[in-house]
């Protein structure tokens, strides 16, 4: 069984976990479907909006894809999260990727 298929073997026992979630995504990208991983990340998020750690992929993956407006969003709400979060890393990365694109 390969990683992919373990991980939504968890998914299907633990709901909506958002590491998993996260993971799965990560995978996804792995093996170059940037379209699942954007499905992925997008309900992720849309189910857990405080899970600062899948905005940045997120956008990288806006990116990579030329959706540069899309990840200029993202950054900046994953950038609301960190700081209500009170996680400063998190924060200082997304607004180093946001101005990256600016």
């Amino acid at each position: 069984m390969n990683r992919i298929e373990k991980i939504l073997e968890m998914l299907n026992t633990n709901g909506k976990d958002s590491f998993l979630q996260h993971a799965l995504a990560l995978e996804y990208i792995k093996i170059g479907d940037d379209q699942l991983a954007l499905e992925q990340f997008v309900s992720l998020l849309n189910d857990n909006p405080k899970y600062v750690g899948s905005y940045y992929h997120l956008g990288k993956l806006y990116e990579r894809i030329g959706e540069n407006e899309k990840a200029i969003s993202i950054y900046e709400n994953g950038m609301v999260e960190a700081k209500n979060a009170k996680d400063n890393h998190s924060y200082n990365e997304l607004m180093m990727a946001k101005e990256d694109l600016e």
